[in-house]
Protein backbone atom coordinates (compact mmCIF):
# COMPACT_ATOMS: atom_id res chain seq x y z
CA UNK A 1 0.00 0.00 0.00
CA UNK A 2 1.38 3.65 -1.25
CA UNK A 3 2.39 5.89 1.56
CA UNK A 4 2.03 8.54 -0.30
CA UNK A 5 -0.61 10.61 -2.67
CA UNK A 6 -1.05 8.69 -5.69
CA UNK A 7 0.58 9.97 -9.20
CA UNK A 8 -1.41 8.27 -11.10
CA UNK A 9 -4.73 10.03 -10.15
CA UNK A 10 -2.30 13.39 -11.09
CA UNK A 11 -1.50 11.75 -14.32
CA UNK A 12 -5.55 10.92 -15.25
CA UNK A 13 -6.83 14.18 -13.49
CA UNK A 14 -4.44 16.31 -16.32
CA UNK A 15 -6.16 13.87 -19.40
CA UNK A 16 -9.44 14.87 -17.69
CA UNK A 17 -8.48 18.53 -17.94
CA UNK A 18 -7.02 18.24 -21.51
CA UNK A 19 -10.02 16.93 -22.86
CA UNK A 20 -11.55 19.64 -21.96
CA UNK A 21 -9.54 21.71 -24.17
CA UNK A 22 -8.62 19.41 -26.99
CA UNK A 23 -11.88 17.92 -27.76
CA UNK A 24 -14.10 20.75 -25.59
CA UNK A 25 -15.27 18.17 -22.97
CA UNK A 26 -17.32 16.93 -25.90
CA UNK A 27 -17.60 13.01 -24.37
CA UNK A 28 -17.35 14.65 -20.99
CA UNK A 29 -17.25 18.41 -19.17
CA UNK A 30 -15.70 18.90 -15.85
CA UNK A 31 -15.15 22.51 -15.46
CA UNK A 32 -13.57 21.54 -12.35
CA UNK A 33 -10.54 19.81 -13.64
CA UNK A 34 -7.85 21.86 -14.04
CA UNK A 35 -9.18 23.89 -11.12
CA UNK A 36 -8.60 21.29 -8.79
CA UNK A 37 -4.94 20.54 -9.75
CA UNK A 38 -4.06 24.24 -9.55
CA UNK A 39 -2.70 24.30 -13.50
CA UNK A 40 -3.84 25.91 -16.42
CA UNK A 41 -6.34 23.70 -18.42
CA UNK A 42 -4.46 25.21 -21.82
CA UNK A 43 -1.25 24.80 -20.59
CA UNK A 44 -2.20 20.83 -19.27
CA UNK A 45 -3.58 20.77 -22.92
CA UNK A 46 -0.60 21.90 -24.92
CA UNK A 47 1.68 19.91 -22.88
CA UNK A 48 -0.51 16.66 -24.07
CA UNK A 49 -1.45 17.63 -27.08
CA UNK A 50 2.70 16.64 -28.16
CA UNK A 51 2.36 12.96 -26.53
CA UNK A 52 -0.60 11.60 -29.11
CA UNK A 53 0.42 7.95 -27.63
CA UNK A 54 -1.81 9.53 -24.52
CA UNK A 55 -4.43 10.09 -26.88
CA UNK A 56 -6.60 6.77 -26.55
CA UNK A 57 -6.35 6.71 -22.90
CA UNK A 58 -7.12 10.33 -22.97
CA UNK A 59 -10.49 9.58 -24.49
CA UNK A 60 -11.07 6.76 -23.04
CA UNK A 61 -10.69 7.99 -19.44
CA UNK A 62 -13.08 10.55 -20.31
CA UNK A 63 -15.76 8.20 -21.81
CA UNK A 64 -15.53 5.80 -18.71
CA UNK A 65 -16.43 8.96 -16.36
CA UNK A 66 -19.08 9.76 -18.62
CA UNK A 67 -20.54 6.41 -18.37
CA UNK A 68 -20.74 6.54 -14.55
CA UNK A 69 -22.19 9.56 -14.31
CA UNK A 70 -24.96 8.67 -16.76
CA UNK A 71 -25.38 5.34 -15.29
CA UNK A 72 -25.53 6.93 -12.09
CA UNK A 73 -28.40 9.04 -13.18
CA UNK A 74 -30.26 6.82 -14.40
CA UNK A 75 -30.34 4.71 -10.94
CA UNK A 76 -31.94 7.69 -9.16
CA UNK A 77 -35.06 6.74 -10.98
CA UNK A 78 -34.88 3.18 -9.11
CA UNK A 79 -34.37 4.80 -6.03
CA UNK A 80 -30.79 5.23 -4.80
CA UNK A 81 -30.06 8.48 -2.78
CA UNK A 82 -26.07 7.89 -1.77
CA UNK A 83 -23.16 7.41 -4.20
CA UNK A 84 -19.75 6.60 -3.30
CA UNK A 85 -16.55 7.09 -4.89
CA UNK A 86 -14.12 4.38 -4.31
CA UNK A 87 -10.57 5.38 -4.74
CA UNK A 88 -11.45 8.54 -5.50
CA UNK A 89 -8.36 10.35 -6.31
CA UNK A 90 -9.04 14.10 -8.19
CA UNK A 91 -12.33 12.94 -9.39
CA UNK A 92 -14.65 15.67 -8.97
CA UNK A 93 -18.11 14.09 -9.13
CA UNK A 94 -18.85 14.81 -5.28
CA UNK A 95 -17.85 18.70 -5.84
CA UNK A 96 -20.09 19.22 -8.64
CA UNK A 97 -22.88 16.82 -7.78
CA UNK A 98 -25.73 17.89 -10.47
CA UNK A 99 -28.43 16.11 -8.38
CA UNK A 100 -28.07 17.34 -5.00
CA UNK A 101 -31.40 19.02 -5.15
CA UNK A 102 -32.46 15.50 -5.44
CA UNK A 103 -31.19 14.25 -2.18
CA UNK A 104 -28.04 12.86 -3.46
CA UNK A 105 -24.95 12.26 -0.87
CA UNK A 106 -21.70 11.42 -1.92
CA UNK A 107 -19.00 9.81 -0.09
CA UNK A 108 -15.48 9.96 -0.94
CA UNK A 109 -12.77 7.01 0.17
CA UNK A 110 -9.56 6.76 -0.86
CA UNK A 111 -6.06 6.34 1.13
CA UNK A 112 -5.25 8.83 3.82
CA UNK A 113 -2.58 10.35 1.79
CA UNK A 114 -4.24 11.11 -0.81
CA UNK A 115 -7.25 12.03 0.34
CA UNK A 116 -5.31 14.35 2.54
CA UNK A 117 -3.60 15.60 -0.41
CA UNK A 118 -6.65 16.09 -2.10
CA UNK A 119 -8.32 18.38 0.48
CA UNK A 120 -5.09 20.63 0.24
CA UNK A 121 -5.54 21.02 -3.25
CA UNK A 122 -9.29 21.63 -3.14
CA UNK A 123 -8.56 24.43 -0.23
CA UNK A 124 -5.80 25.97 -2.36
CA UNK A 125 -8.17 26.04 -5.66
CA UNK A 126 -10.64 27.71 -3.23
CA UNK A 127 -13.35 25.45 -4.61
CA UNK A 128 -16.14 25.01 -1.68
CA UNK A 129 -17.13 21.56 -0.33
CA UNK A 130 -20.62 21.08 -0.74
CA UNK A 131 -23.02 19.88 2.19
CA UNK A 132 -23.74 16.98 0.49
CA UNK A 133 -20.12 15.78 0.25
CA UNK A 134 -18.54 13.63 2.94
CA UNK A 135 -14.68 12.33 3.10
CA UNK A 136 -13.41 9.03 4.37
CA UNK A 137 -9.91 8.20 4.49
CA UNK A 138 -9.34 4.20 4.86
CA UNK A 139 -6.34 2.82 5.53
CA UNK A 140 -7.29 -1.01 3.55
CA UNK A 141 -4.07 -2.35 5.62
CA UNK A 142 -5.97 -1.71 9.11
CA UNK A 143 -9.80 -0.88 8.47
CA UNK A 144 -12.36 -2.66 6.07
CA UNK A 145 -14.46 -0.56 3.46
CA UNK A 146 -17.60 -1.20 5.54
CA UNK A 147 -15.05 0.86 8.44
CA UNK A 148 -14.62 3.49 5.99
CA UNK A 149 -18.13 3.83 4.75
CA UNK A 150 -19.54 3.56 8.24
CA UNK A 151 -17.33 7.24 8.89
CA UNK A 152 -18.84 8.88 6.13
CA UNK A 153 -22.60 8.51 7.21
CA UNK A 154 -23.28 5.60 4.78
CA UNK A 155 -26.85 4.06 5.50
CA UNK A 156 -26.49 0.12 4.63
CA UNK A 157 -30.31 -0.25 4.41
CA UNK A 158 -30.77 2.10 1.30
CA UNK A 159 -29.73 1.65 -2.08
CA UNK A 160 -25.89 3.20 -3.26
CA UNK A 161 -24.37 3.43 -6.12
CA UNK A 162 -20.27 2.94 -6.10
CA UNK A 163 -18.57 4.58 -8.89
CA UNK A 164 -14.92 2.78 -8.73
CA UNK A 165 -12.95 3.94 -11.97
CA UNK A 166 -8.97 3.44 -12.21
CA UNK A 167 -8.48 1.30 -9.31
CA UNK A 168 -9.36 -2.55 -10.39
CA UNK A 169 -6.33 -3.00 -12.29
CA UNK A 170 -3.69 -2.33 -9.22
CA UNK A 171 -5.82 -4.35 -6.47
CA UNK A 172 -5.45 -8.17 -6.21
CA UNK A 173 -8.69 -10.53 -7.24
CA UNK A 174 -8.96 -11.41 -3.63
CA UNK A 175 -9.33 -7.84 -2.99
CA UNK A 176 -11.83 -6.93 -5.94
CA UNK A 177 -14.08 -9.58 -5.68
CA UNK A 178 -14.45 -8.94 -1.67
CA UNK A 179 -15.46 -5.23 -2.59
CA UNK A 180 -17.77 -6.68 -5.32
CA UNK A 181 -19.33 -9.11 -2.80
CA UNK A 182 -20.00 -6.18 -0.75
CA UNK A 183 -21.72 -4.15 -3.04
CA UNK A 184 -23.66 -7.55 -4.41
CA UNK A 185 -25.20 -7.88 -0.87
CA UNK A 186 -26.36 -4.26 -0.46
CA UNK A 187 -29.92 -4.01 -1.44
CA UNK A 188 -29.87 -2.43 -4.73
CA UNK A 189 -26.12 -2.67 -4.64
CA UNK A 190 -24.55 -1.21 -8.30
CA UNK A 191 -21.26 -0.19 -9.18
CA UNK A 192 -19.80 0.84 -12.56
CA UNK A 193 -15.72 0.39 -12.78
CA UNK A 194 -13.01 -0.53 -15.06
CA UNK A 195 -10.89 -3.30 -16.11
CA UNK A 196 -8.28 -4.36 -18.97
CA UNK A 197 -8.25 -7.87 -20.63
CA UNK A 198 -5.47 -10.23 -20.50
CA UNK A 199 -2.52 -8.90 -23.08
CA UNK A 200 -2.49 -12.06 -24.45
CA UNK A 201 -6.13 -10.81 -25.66
CA UNK A 202 -4.73 -8.22 -27.81
CA UNK A 203 -2.78 -8.49 -31.25
CA UNK A 204 0.70 -8.51 -30.86
CA UNK A 205 0.88 -5.37 -32.69
CA UNK A 206 -0.79 -3.83 -29.81
CA UNK A 207 0.85 -5.37 -26.75
CA UNK A 208 3.62 -2.91 -26.71
CA UNK A 209 1.61 -0.12 -26.23
CA UNK A 210 -0.15 -1.35 -23.16
CA UNK A 211 3.19 -2.75 -21.60
CA UNK A 212 4.71 0.91 -22.16
CA UNK A 213 1.55 1.99 -19.73
CA UNK A 214 2.06 -0.83 -17.51
CA UNK A 215 5.82 -0.06 -16.79
CA UNK A 216 5.35 3.72 -16.23
CA UNK A 217 2.75 2.92 -13.90
CA UNK A 218 4.74 0.49 -12.11
CA UNK A 219 7.81 2.69 -12.00
CA UNK A 220 5.07 5.37 -10.13
CA UNK A 221 5.06 1.97 -7.82
CA UNK A 222 1.53 1.24 -8.50
CA UNK A 223 1.76 -1.91 -10.99
CA UNK A 224 -1.10 -3.40 -12.92
CA UNK A 225 -2.08 -6.81 -10.94
CA UNK A 226 -5.59 -8.23 -12.01
CA UNK A 227 -6.60 -8.72 -15.57
CA UNK A 228 -10.19 -10.14 -16.73
CA UNK A 229 -11.80 -12.14 -19.67
CA UNK A 230 -15.16 -10.20 -19.85
CA UNK A 231 -16.81 -14.01 -20.32
CA UNK A 232 -15.21 -15.54 -16.61
CA UNK A 233 -16.13 -12.41 -15.68
CA UNK A 234 -19.96 -11.69 -16.28
CA UNK A 235 -20.27 -15.20 -14.99
CA UNK A 236 -18.22 -14.29 -11.46
CA UNK A 237 -20.49 -10.98 -11.18
CA UNK A 238 -23.44 -13.69 -11.64
CA UNK A 239 -22.31 -16.40 -9.00
CA UNK A 240 -21.91 -13.25 -6.16
CA UNK A 241 -25.28 -11.90 -6.45
CA UNK A 242 -25.13 -8.99 -9.26
CA UNK A 243 -28.49 -9.57 -11.95
CA UNK A 244 -27.83 -6.74 -14.25
CA UNK A 245 -24.37 -6.33 -16.01
CA UNK A 246 -23.54 -3.78 -18.52
CA UNK A 247 -20.06 -4.37 -20.27
CA UNK A 248 -18.47 -2.60 -22.55
CA UNK A 249 -15.83 -3.25 -24.83
CA UNK A 250 -13.98 -0.78 -26.94
CA UNK A 251 -16.48 -1.37 -29.75
CA UNK A 252 -18.78 -0.38 -27.60
CA UNK A 253 -17.05 2.33 -25.90
CA UNK A 254 -16.60 3.36 -29.61
CA UNK A 255 -20.05 3.45 -30.62
CA UNK A 256 -21.53 5.16 -27.70
CA UNK A 257 -19.10 8.26 -27.30
CA UNK A 258 -16.68 8.05 -29.73
CA UNK A 259 -16.72 10.27 -33.10
CA UNK A 260 -14.02 8.56 -34.77
CA UNK A 261 -13.28 4.91 -36.72
CA UNK A 262 -14.88 2.10 -34.32
CA UNK A 263 -12.92 -1.12 -33.87
CA UNK A 264 -14.83 -4.42 -34.68
CA UNK A 265 -16.85 -5.91 -32.33
CA UNK A 266 -14.59 -8.20 -30.32
CA UNK A 267 -12.14 -5.76 -30.09
CA UNK A 268 -9.56 -5.76 -27.08
CA UNK A 269 -9.30 -3.50 -25.02
CA UNK A 270 -9.98 -1.82 -21.53
CA UNK A 271 -13.77 -2.32 -20.75
CA UNK A 272 -16.48 -0.25 -18.78
CA UNK A 273 -18.65 -2.27 -16.31
CA UNK A 274 -21.60 -1.51 -14.41
CA UNK A 275 -23.21 -4.44 -12.33
CA UNK A 276 -26.90 -4.01 -10.64
CA UNK A 277 -27.97 -6.33 -7.72
CA UNK A 278 -31.94 -5.91 -8.28
CA UNK A 279 -33.98 -5.20 -5.10
CA UNK A 280 -36.47 -7.95 -3.84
Amino acid sequence: MRAQASETARHVARLRAAHQVLEGGAIFADLLAAPILGESADAVARELSGRPELTRLRLFVAARSRFAEDSLAAALDHGVCQAVVLGAGLDTFGLRNPHAGRGLRVIEIDHPATQQWKRELIDRAGIALPSTLSFADVDFERETLADGLAKGGFDANRPAFFIWLGVVPYLTRHAIFATLSFIAGLPGGEVVFDYPQPLDHHPPARRGAIEAIMARSAALGEPWLSFFDPAGLRAELTAIGFKEIEDLGPHEVAKRYGDGPVPPAGTAGPHLLRARRLSG
